[in-house]
């Protein structure tokens, strides 16, 4: 239960960077992936079908998430997985529906997020998690992730099917990858925000590539576990995190992150 005496305004209304943030993120992306092809084939949905009622679910999500003006562990992982299923769909509508090429699609959602960063810093002059209290702000937040997830998709989908790396090799190197940055971060003191955000981008890919090792048949690289075993326990695992965070959580307030930002 929050104070009675704690300013709404200057909630953080996104989640601290903890092992469980991370940890759920590389869950609700791995799911994204495989519970978007779930939906769309093993349902007979169709892409386009999915894609229509993603999408809806996904805006009826975020009004609600937008009118917590805090972080609620349920609400705020609930449109994270829903924004990494929509992201997923995205990618495969431009890939499948419109024949546009892996490579057009990463370098246009790479440009997209550039652009993103670019409106919010001039905006809001910091791009950092920390200070998520404003309504646009938070707009800023979720469109920047929105991309992120359908930039990974692309960025793993091109380096696992179009480049013929293979699901491990594509899931080793983006790994890979999250290393190098969060040694730079830790070793080099690599700043902060452009450390996070690198590693949320690269996550993506990384989970996406995870997803379809374990979901996709054995004739296509995959191991062959399909997409519903996949997509359930990745469920079940962000479901008991999420149960942890409900009962951990502590409000993060702009007094919190302004400490924050000042270890850097």
């Amino acid at each position: 239960m929050r104070p009675q005496s704690l300013d709404m305004s200057n909630i953080n209304r996104v989640p601290r960077v903890t092992a469980d943030f991370w940890l759920i993120k590389l869950m609700a992306v791995t799911m994204g992936e495989t519970a978007a092809d779930y939906l769309a084939v093993n349902m007979g949905l169709g892409l386009t079908a999915t894609s229509l009622i993603m999408s809806a679910v996904l805006i009826a999500t975020l009004g609600l998430q937008f009118a917590q003006k805090r972080y609620v562990p349920w609400a705020y992982w609930l449109a994270v997985v829903l924004i990494s299923i929509v992201g997923t769909l995205l990618t495969d509508n431009l890939t499948d529906n419109l024949g546009v090429p892996l490579e057009t699609s990463t370098v246009v959602f790479t440009l997209a997020l550039i652009a993103t960063f670019a409106v919010w810093y001039a905006s809001e002059r910091t791009l950092s998690i920390h200070s998520i209290y404003t309504t646009r702000r938070e707009a800023f937040y979720w469109l920047t992730i929105l991309f992120t997830f359908a930039l990974g998709t692309a960025a793993g989908d091109l380096v696992a099917e179009r480049f013929e790396f293979g699901y491990l090799a594509t899931a080793v190197i983006f790994a890979a990858v999250i290393a190098v940055i969060a040694f730079g971060y830790y070793a080099f003191k690599l700043n902060a925000v452009a450390a996070f955000w690198l590693a949320y981008i690269f996550t993506r890919p990384a989970g996406a590539s995870i997803g379809d090792l374990l979901a996709q048949p054995i004739e296509y690289g995959g191991l062959g576990l399909g997409t519903i075993v996949t997509s359930t326990v990745f469920l079940a695992v962000i479901l008991l995190t999420v149960t942890y965070m409900m009962f951990s959580y502590e409000p993060e307030t702009a007094a919190t992150t302004e400490r924050q930002a000042a270890k850097g």
